[in-house]
């Protein structure tokens, strides 16, 4: 877990596409070596043997292949990174350049001051409160210039103007944050509870006064579809909540696709937006069919969690895993690793839970789970582990374990071909 960059030294430049984009495989099986197990996870531990546990791995090969999925799937609408789903700006600097990558969807204020030193489009996904970070901000034209904050309510506005008032700071950038939910027939609200501004006059209205405030310019509109973008259809063992999403997620989006044209359409009439923003990982292809929208948010399925291997559309590569040794065999069917609880974000539940995938079969223990500080685990391959064997898991997400590490390791064709520092291994804990 050592870094090996000083905090706040930015790290060189990953070559992620040094001969442009991999071509898609002809015959998965013989190119994917994630799809044989018994030999990529061992593959992996064989690779990083000499470092201690717990230890991260970003397998280069299915990086590749997975931001090459991305950009097939969004058909020629330009990608905006999630940083939240990365939290490593070596991976975020090196999809930059990349055509069909545009900008990034930065988390915190903080965090987009930080990224903006070097990428100069950074939309802060998520209002800010931030004094010190905002007073930055309105104090320096180039920041101003490369960050665009997101508001849902006038009384964010009214923050700003009481640090800098219009005419002693630079112009702010502004994005209009609409809720994108969907309010279905006997069902009710679907979705996540984010934005106030439901109704095209709700959003057109703020949009109208953000319009018309000194010092401020409205250049974007953001509506994030999460019932779709977050939730599997797919999922193991849920047949009937499938169905249930297949019936809902096409009708969601076909309420929203009018909606978002008209709120979109109404506020081009008050001023020329630069972008319209929707999606996630799990919606790219639904949302890709608006003709309103010019971008789509997208992270987790460059990282490739287990809760994305969930969706019908699309299979991301585990592009990013950890591992932890066995310290401890309380019984002879049970092995406990070192660590282990790194929940993602979510309703609690064995969804958000890490999971084990190497050796096969393994299990938590159901009055246990993942433990912060060890994990018991059994099934058939716990009675053949011993203290020192490592354990491989999966994360639900894709940027939660970079708060648990100070680097990745970079593994190309089974080699350690460099590190790369998370956003704590530069000293950096934004939320």
């Amino acid at each position: 877990m050592g870094n090996s960059n000083d905090a706040g030294t930015p790290a060189p430049p990953l070559q992620l596409f040094p001969s442009g984009f991999p071509a898609p495989p002809d015959t998965a099986a013989a190119l994917l070596p994630w799809l044989t197990p018994e030999t990529y996870w061992p593959a992996l531990s064989e690779a990083t043997a000499a470092l201690p546990a717990p230890v991260a791995v970003l397998e280069l090969e299915a990086l590749r292949l997975n931001a090459a999925d991305l950009l097939r799937r969004a058909g020629g609408v330009p990608l905006r990174i999630a940083s939240k789903s990365l939290r490593v700006r070596g991976v975020i600097e090196a999809l930059l350049p990349l055509p069909g990558f545009q900008g990034v969807f930065a988390y915190t204020l903080p965090e987009a001051l930080w990224l903006a030193e070097q990428c100069t489009d950074v939309l802060v996904g998520y209002p800010s409160t931030d004094r010190a970070a905002l007073t930055r901000l309105l104090g320096d034209e180039r920041l101003a210039a490369r960050v665009t904050l997101m508001v849902d309510d006038e009384s964010q506005l009214d923050l700003i103007d009481a640090l800098a008032p219009a005419g002693k700071r630079p112009e702010v950038r502004i994005c209009l944050d609409a809720d994108a939910s969907w309010q279905a027939p006997a069902l009710g609200f679907i979705g996540t509870r984010r934005s106030p501004l439901h109704t095209p006059d709700d959003a057109v209205g703020l949009g109208r006064r953000i319009a018309a405030r000194p010092g401020f310019r409205l250049v974007g509109l953001m509506m994030y579809e999460a019932q779709v973008a977050g939730v599997g259809d797919a999922v193991p063992g849920a047949g009937p909540m499938n169905v249930l999403m297949r019936h809902l997620q096409p009708r969601s989006m076909a309420e929203l696709l009018d909606r978002r044209q008209l709120i979109a359409g109404r506020l081009r009439e008050l001023c020329p937006l630069e972008f319209v923003n929707g999606g996630g990982t799990g919606s790219i292809e639904a949302t890709r069919a608006d003709p309103a929208v010019t971008e789509i948010t997208a992270g987790s399925g460059l990282f490739g969690g287990h809760l994305f291997d969930n969706y019908r559309a699309f299979t991301p590569a585990p592009a990013a895993a950890y591992a932890f040794d066995v310290v401890r065999r309380p019984t002879s069917d049970t092995a406990t690793v070192l660590g282990g609880g790194w929940i993602a974000s979510g309703p609690p539940g064995p969804s958000r839970a890490p999971r084990p995938v190497w050796p096969p079969g393994l299990r938590f223990l159901p009055r246990e789970g993942a433990g912060e500080v060890q994990t018991p685990l059994r099934g058939a391959a716990a009675g053949t582990l011993h203290p020192g064997d490592r354990v491989w898991f999966r994360h639900a997400k894709s940027g939660e374990p970079a708060e648990h590490f100070n680097e990745y390791q970079v593994v190309d064709r089974g080699k350690i071909v460099g590190t790369l520092p998370t956003y704590r291994g530069e000293g950096k804990a934004f939320l």
